[in-house]
């Protein structure tokens, strides 16, 4: 079993900045696949980013060259740096944790975990 519990997140005015955190338990953390997903209001939930235990870092197009996933194997945790942040970025956002590694790091139902997730709130 694995947990994961999302902080960081909060009211930003757009232009601003936030580093998103993921903390996860178990012992084995480096050997997980990691992800970021947001969902907001009346959406389906989306892929944000992605790292591979190896990591190499996938992003989705509306994000790239804004945000930076990134993690520290010896804390367990994988962030996400927000910057440059828009109206339309205001979501949940969510972290996930692939313990068994398979294709499709880019569809959430390949994701063995998920965090409680943390409301980001862009002010225009």
């Amino acid at each position: 079993q694995v947990q994961l519990v999302e902080s960081g997140g909060g009211l930003v005015q757009a232009g601003g900045s936030l580093r998103l955190s993921c903390a996860a338990s178990g012992r084995t953390f480096g050997s997980y696949a990691m992800g970021w997903f947001r969902q907001a209001p009346g959406k389906q939930r989306e892929l944000v980013a992605v790292i591979t235990s190896g990591g190499t870092t996938n992003y989705a197009d509306s994000v790239k060259g804004r945000f930076t996933i990134s993690r520290d194997n010896a804390k367990n945790t994988v962030y996400l740096q927000m910057n440059s942040l828009k109206p339309e970025d205001t979501a949940v956002y969510y972290c996930a944790a692939q313990t068994v590694p398979r294709n499709g790091l880019g569809f959430g139902g390949n994701y063995d975990y998920w965090g409680q997730g943390t409301q980001v709130i862009v002010s225009s």
